[in-house]
């Protein structure tokens, strides 16, 4: 380590400790599994929605055993709303492993827990970090940013080298000792989350000032550089919100892969057509549009347009799904539209 970057390294502990986060409540822990957990539901989702849905999962499943012998649908139910659903299977996996193959224990380096479901090189690290003091850098999106800046790495992290790069000059900056690991890596992502933004950055509240090159150079909002940029699609879907008179609904697990794999939703159709041929002839008639809405998921823009009708149970006849009533449903895997439009019914 050269001195300069033991300057940074210290100068972001002593930040941290000062003036960083110390009220989220996953934070002055080292139980690897509160960690996880708050690491993976973080990933592409805001703190502030985050905090509920942490402490209803430590409620419901207190430790990973509890969470291993769940079903999966509990999972699944719990997690609903929180969107990109892959992390509540790879999260139910993962308890699976650890229990069945670590003994209920997470693996105390970086490179055992890369080897779980879901958990990525920068997942790994920071649990290995905040738990057992590795010295090892994480890298998720507001540490690049950080990080880009402060050394004004220019290169474009669209390709693969070039942040593999950015991890050694990363791995470069951790502090000398393992003592240090916690509060630098969460002082990393609280300048991120905090100080350090995408667009206007406060940089006269920043601990790194005077180390930042892009500041130096007055062009902080220039990095990182990213240019390969997601294309998004659209897709239009017809939703059959059937009902019977006593108000149960039918629903139908998702395949997977696909669109909301492995949740309970209304059946899914390409075109009203489709949808209008699998009701009964009885009910087609009296099926009533209620007003299209979009949804936006990561890729995709999702035009959705449910379709209302009543049917007796006997009458809608399709082999995957089953009725369910305003007792049961709640407590279901739901895509966040369908819950709202079941809500709302």
């Amino acid at each position: 380590m050269t001195p300069a970057s033991a300057g940074i390294a210290g100068d972001v502990v002593r930040w941290q400790r000062t003036h960083g986060r110390h009220t989220l409540p996953w934070q002055d822990t080292r139980d690897p599994y509160r960690v996880w957990l708050s690491e993976i539901m973080l990933q592409q989702t805001q703190v502030s929605v985050v905090l509920g849905y942490y402490a209803r999962f430590l409620e419901r499943f207190p430790d990973v055993q509890a969470l291993a012998a769940a079903p999966l649908d509990d999972v699944l139910a719990l997690w609903s709303g929180l969107g990109y659903y892959s992390r509540a299977r790879n999260l139910h996996r993962c308890a699976q492993d650890v229990v069945a193959l670590h003994g209920g224990r997470f693996p105390a380096t970086s490179e055992g827990l890369r080897q779980l479901p879901g958990i990525g090189r920068s997942t790994a690290a920071a649990i290995a970090a905040f738990c057992f003091g590795e010295r090892t850098a994480i890298l998720d999106g507001n540490v690049k940013r950080v990080l880009t800046r402060v050394l004004a790495f220019d290169r474009d992290l669209a390709g693969s080298a070039n942040e593999n790069a950015l991890w050694d000059l990363a791995n470069q900056l951790v502090p000398a000792t393992g003592a240090d690991m916690p509060a630098y890596t969460q002082g990393l992502m609280d300048l991120g989350a905090t100080v350090c933004l995408a667009r206007s950055p406060s940089c006269l509240l920043c601990p790194l000032a005077s180390a930042c090159a892009a500041k130096a150079r007055g062009e902080p909002e220039r990095f990182p550089v990213k240019t390969r940029k997601l294309k998004r699609s659209a897709q239009s879907l017809w939703l059959l919100h059937a009902r019977t008179n006593d108000g149960a609904v039918w629903l139908e697990k998702r395949p997977t892969p696909g669109v909301w794999a492995g949740l309970y939703c209304l059946p899914l159709f390409d075109s009203r057509e489709a949808l209008a041929e699998a009701l009964p002839t009885s009910a087609r008639e009296m099926a009533h549009d209620a007003p299209a809405f979009v949804h936006v998921l990561t890729h995709k823009d999702l035009h959705l347009h449910p379709v209302q009708a009543s049917v007796s149970r006997r009458a809608l006849r399709r082999e995957e799904g089953g009725w369910f009533t305003p007792q049961q449903w709640p407590d279901l895997g739901l895509p966040a539209p369908v819950r709202k439009l079941l809500a709302a019914s």
